[in-house]
C-alpha cells in the first residue's frame, strides 16, 4: 500500500435524532443519522410512521396533482 494518500481512522461519535448516541470508527469525527437501533421499527417491533417521499410524490405535491 501507498504511504501518505489514506485518510486518517479514528473514532467517530455517531448521533441519531432520537437522542441515542455512540462511538464507532470512521474517518469522519462526528455522524448524525435519522433512524438508530434503538429507534428503527425493524428492532423495536413498533410501527412508528417514517417520512419518506419519493419523487412522485414531490412532484405531485410541487404541482398540486391528487
Amino acid at each position: 500500500m501507498k504511504e501518505k494518500i489514506h485518510p486518517k481512522y479514528g473514532e467517530a461519535k455517531v448521533t441519531c435524532v432520537c437522542g441515542e448516541t455512540f462511538t464507532t470508527g470512521s474517518t469522519k469525527k462526528e455522524i448524525k443519522v435519522e433512524i438508530c437501533s434503538k429507534c428503527h421499527p425493524f428492532y423495536t417491533g413498533s410501527q412508528r410512521t417514517v417520512e419518506t417521499g419519493g419523487r412522485a410524490e414531490k412532484f405531485r405535491k410541487k404541482y398540486g396533482i391528487k
